[in-house]
């Protein structure tokens, strides 16, 4: 059964109060592309609706979605849609494409919204604002699953066992929060692998950023100490333990140990440098997150701050799309569903208009929050200054945004201009090859649109069948995976993931690879470029670009359309090198033991840490396996016949 986020591990209750498979039914129409047929639809899906709450999914002919929305009343709701005099004409042209429609009750308004928002971000329809932020945001995890945690940043589920604090805006801001809180409370930072092969203290200990517990340097209950002290910082304490590290120091320089005091001194110096560089004028704030909107030219731009512990943790600027034809509230209100639907609300959300939803939103984010959230519209002192200063990070933010959209524009018609293309490409991949004397080889293709990299559309290409050190084979190979995986699963080109440009890093010889896996495949309108550091190799600027013809081309040196090639170029390289140094990595640390069928990571563990080596394991005779701790006489027998086929 397929799961909605709401029933992944991380929310049990999810599946409960989202299941859609026992509350959901679809009515299917014609597939002609017409209003009085929309209209036709909507009216059978009435007649069916129960009056209570819930989400309704508008969808295509060939079953796309088109629109996702929540309803206090899914019949009233609904029923709206058939009115279609009273409809703006972005509402006319939505109905008018609905062919069928899928219906979810729910148990309540805020259920509603919660499930809204889960939908929207996994069909990403073409009716709704959608919020576009590839990355998730970090965190700062203090784990709890040994007896010395361990600190470290944080992307992602938060499935480890510990304490979270966050979200911050960026990874930069990340890493500098870490780097001085382990000079503040000295917490490890290493893996624990790294923590248990150690029999001296390692370089942070020396440079006073970490207290060494992996060598005694420090008992447990003087570490358990440290991570107390962390958890109040973080948590908006710090004046209390910065009293308290005062008075240690004071009592280590009395008693004359100025080695001591000098290293609390260094901590007490870390702790005044965070203040310092996170402070914020907002008194009596805690934790809220701080949300201002700017609209210019049918563009918009949402500033949010967020503040955890009354300490500034980052701000960002968002730029949701689809939002023509939509109020600025209802833009908003969009906006703060979809941004919470993985990250955890602060219990203050500050909002520079009001939300006619204010109160829906606040209640739908109670879980979440663990608790009772406020989403208000401060109107003086210091809440209200930092409002109009996300207004102007907002308005600013967009002025940029639109900026550097015309800056691009311009250099996307250029570039279609001197690739000869018939319009301006909306998807550009870019291949490259990494490999050394052909071991762990891969291919690459990263992705570009007119407003950046789609980093969740590069891919991965493990070189099966072309020869070691063989570039030419291994762009073959790549191209023939790509593109004939295209031709069978959309040869319409339908999906929008059929490139308007390929950009190849190589030269003659890649081009002439590619332009023959091309032919074989039947595509005759693929407009493929190679990319060569011409007769100066190495020398930026002096790049050649390959046509399928055979002719060349090359731009000035100061070119900035040159300069946007060169950083597609380089992000492929970047991303092909990355993939296979991971790669390379994976192979040094394998095991032969991991070619064993049913043999998983703690019985591997388990016959490593008794016989020593995978050779001796090879070499030991069946009683010997059985003898094993944690080795059952089942899997010594897997063992034993995998490595003694005839018995």
């Amino acid at each position: 059964m397929a799961r909605t986020p709401a029933g992944t591990p991380n929310n049990p209750r999810g599946a409960e109060r989202f299941n859609e498979d026992r509350a959901s039914y679809t009515l299917k129409g014609s597939d002609q592309p017409d209003i009085e047929a929309g209209v036709a639809v909507l009216r059978d899906t009435v007649k069916t609706l129960p009056s209570r709450p819930g989400v309704y999914r508008m969808q295509d002919a060939r079953g796309d979605v088109l629109y996702v929305g929540k309803a206090r009343v899914l019949r009233n709701r609904v029923a709206n849609y058939t009115q279609v005099d009273r409809l703006p004409l972005r509402l006319k042209r939505m109905v008018s494409q609905t062919r069928s429609m899928t219906i979810v009750t729910t148990n309540s308004e805020a259920e509603a919204l919660l499930l809204e928002a889960q939908l929207i971000k996994r069909f990403r329809p073409p009716y709704n604002v959608l919020l576009r932020d590839d990355k998730s945001f970090p965190f700062i995890l203090l784990r709890a699953d040994h007896a010395f945690p361990r600190i470290t940043k944080h992307r992602g589920a938060r499935k480890a066992k510990g304490d979270y604090y966050g979200p911050f805006a960026s990874a930069g801001s990340v890493n500098t929060t870490i780097n001085a809180l382990q000079k503040l409370f000295l917490l490890r930072s290493c893996t624990d692998s790294f923590f248990s092969r150690r029999d001296r203290p390692c370089l942070l200990y020396q440079i006073k950023r970490c207290s060494a517990p992996c060598v005694g340097r420090i008992d447990e209950a003087g570490y358990a100490e440290l991570v107390s002290e962390a958890k109040d910082f973080l948590a908006g304490k710090s004046a209390a333990v910065q009293k308290k590290i005062e008075a240690q120091m004071a009592k280590a320089a009395e008693a004359l140990d100025f080695e001591s005091a000098a290293m609390l001194r260094d901590r007490l110096r870390a702790a005044t440098f965070i203040q310092g560089s996170q402070a914020i004028n907002a008194e009596g704030l805690q934790n809220a997150d701080i949300f201002a909107m700017a609209c210019k030219g049918g563009q918009v731009a949402v500033q949010a701050f967020f503040i955890r512990g009354g300490q500034n943790w980052g701000h960002r600027a968002f730029f949701p799309t689809h939002t023509e034809g939509l109020s600025e509230e209802e833009v908003m209100t969009a906006f703060l569903a979809q941004f919470y639907e993985e990250v955890p609300p602060a219990r203050c959300i500050l909002v520079d208009r009001a939300l006619p939803e204010a109160d829906l939103l606040a209640e739908a984010f109670r879980e979440g929050a663990g608790g009772k959230v406020e989403v208000s519209v401060p109107q003086r002192g210091d809440r209200r200054r930092l409002i109009q200063q996300a207004a102007r990070n907002a308005a600013e933010a967009l002025d940029r945004r639109m900026a550097e959209s015309g800056s691009k524009a311009k250099i996307m018609r250029e570039v279609a201009e001197f690739f000869e293309l018939p319009e301006v490409p909306q998807r550009i991949e870019v291949y490259d090859n990494s490999h050394i004397q052909g071991t762990n080889a891969l291919g690459a293709m990263v992705v570009a649109g007119p407003e950046g990299f789609l980093n969740n559309q590069y891919r991965k290409f493990n070189i099966k069948t072309a020869q070691t050190n063989d570039d030419f084979g291994m762009m073959r190979e790549v191209m023939a995976r790509r593109f004939g995986r295209a031709m069978t699963e959309d040869p319409d080109r339908e999906s929008g993931t059929w490139p308007d440009l390929v950009l190849i890093d190589g030269g003659k010889g890649q081009m002439s690879a590619v332009r023959g896996v091309v032919e074989e495949l039947g595509i005759e309108d693929l407009p493929l470029i190679g990319i060569a550091k011409g007769p100066d190799h190495g020398r930026e600027g002096r790049e050649v670009f390959h046509f399928p013809d055979g002719r060349e081309k090359t731009l000035p040196v100061n070119s900035p359309v040159l300069f946007y090639l060169q950083r597609l170029r380089d992000e492929a390289h970047r991303f092909a090198i990355g993939a296979h140094r991971a790669k390379r990595s994976r192979a040094i640390t394998a095991s032969p033991l991991d070619e064993i069928p049913g043999i998983g990571p703690a019985r591997k563990r388990a016959l490593l840490l008794h016989f020593g080596t995978a050779g001796k394991v090879r070499a030991a005779s069946l009683e010997d396996l059985q003898r094993a701790p944690g080795v059952s006489a089942a899997v010594a027998q897997t063992v034993y016949d995998f490595y003694h086929p005839s018995g």
